[in-house]
């Protein structure tokens, strides 16, 4: 028996020092090749898996693997100064459509675009006429489509819906930073529809200005502090809009007891420790829109220029027993009048430039006066003297 036990041991120990087969590795197929499609998406300094913006364009380039059979790929961007390098990775590889995330890709897209006159590229939140610094539409860069959207109005809803829930007369919105013309026009819109409900209304909105582009959209640690410090001011809305950083803001908002309100998706389905005090979320149905101009390329229709994506709100999920018939009809109500423009956010595309200083000639003349007098007076003394 014992020889037996000796014996089997010996053998397991035999299997067990047996190298294991390594498992191929996947190649990536040859994207030159006509009968292989290819979709690389380059995300700006945010991450993939960031729940939100990024997230949601990365899904509509996944549908196209699902629906069209696209080999597909993302490379995420650690710094700005790799915009150029990104893209033209997937583009020396021969992909057919490139698509980048964020208003910040916008100038290395459109030179990409124009460097590699046989690839599509798609440029979310991209406005194309701000890459040439005109509105002459003819001359658009064929083979690159802008995807932008009204982010005025998604904020203006919620803005609106904040305005109504409020039991404390105090909102709050935290975001990256103001530099990005759509973020603006998220935080502005909150404003503007918040205003809109109630022109007496205290509202705290915070951007992520103070840092670069590389940690404005992946701070959830600033983004919870500052929502926290309008809460302990009495807010009790958070709106929170800027990859990471909004998402941290409303996590902490609904940890509080607040409610939160999410951005570009719907965020009840990325955000589930939000979920029960998720009021909403301001929606950029980006993922159809990323997947219906892939599906253009493959169709023949895809044209250059701006193609416009649609807005909305979220579902209000587990909060819509506390959103009373009156304020869900007066929600319906804004919508359609932002959707057919008898309604305006009154938000303009961009933010303004600040005006410079203008100088107080009248109080550097008294200023002047006043010396003078002194000065003589300080004169007439030493000559008496």
């Amino acid at each position: 028996m014992k020889k037996m036990s000796f014996v089997f041991a010996v053998l397991l120990m035999a299997v067990l020092l047996v190298p294991a087969k390594p498992v191929a590795a996947q190649t990536a197929p040859d994207c030159t090749l006509p009968d292989v499609f290819c979709v690389g998406l380059v995300t700006d300094v945010g991450k993939v898996d960031d729940k939100s913006f990024n997230q949601s364009a990365w899904e509509g380039v996944k549908q196209a693997e699902t629906d069209l059979g696209a080999y597909v790929q993302y490379i995420e961007t650690a710094d700005s100064k790799d915009y150029a390098k990104n893209i033209a990775t997937f583009a020396d590889a021969g992909y057919d459509v490139i698509v980048t995330v964020g208003f910040g890709l916008g100038e290395a897209t459109a030179a990409a675009a124009v460097l590699y006159p046989a690839i599509k590229f798609i440029g979310v939140d991209q406005d194309q006429y701000a890459w040439i610094y005109d509105t002459d539409t003819t001359n658009d860069i064929p083979n690159l489509a802008g995807l932008v959207f009204p982010e005025d109005q998604a904020g203006f809803l919620v803005g609106a819906l904040a305005a109504q829930m409020t039991q404390t007369g105090k909102i709050g919105g935290v975001f990256g930073t103001d530099a990005v013309p759509p973020v603006w026009r998220f935080g502005e819109g909150y404003r503007a529809g918040a205003l809109y409900i109630n022109p007496d209304i205290k509202i705290y909105i915070v951007y992520h200005s103070d840092v670069g582009f590389d940690k404005t959209f992946t701070d959830p640690e600033w983004g919870a502090t500052t929502a926290l410090s309008m809460i302990d001011k009495g807010a009790d809305v958070i709106f929170g809009g800027g990859g990471k950083t909004g998402n941290g803001a409303v996590v902490a908002a609904v940890e509080a007891g607040v409610y939160g309100i999410g951005v570009d998706a719907d965020q009840y389905y990325t955000l589930p420790e939000a979920q029960a005090k998720l009021l909403s979320s301001a929606m950029k149905l980006i993922t159809p829109g990323v997947f219906d101009l892939i599906q253009a390329v493959v169709d023949g229709t895809f044209a250059g220029g701006n193609n416009y994506g649609t807005v909305g709100y979220a579902p209000y999920h587990d909060t819509a027993a506390d959103v009373s018939a009156e304020i869900t009809a007066k929600m319906e109500e804004i919508n359609t009048a932002l959707l057919d423009g008898s309604l305006t956010t009154g938000v303009p595309p961009v933010k303004p430039a600040e005006e410079p200083a203008t100088t107080d000639w009248t109080l550097i003349i008294i200023v002047i006066v006043v010396l003078v007098i002194v000065a003589a007076f300080l004169f007439m003394r030493r000559k008496k003297k």
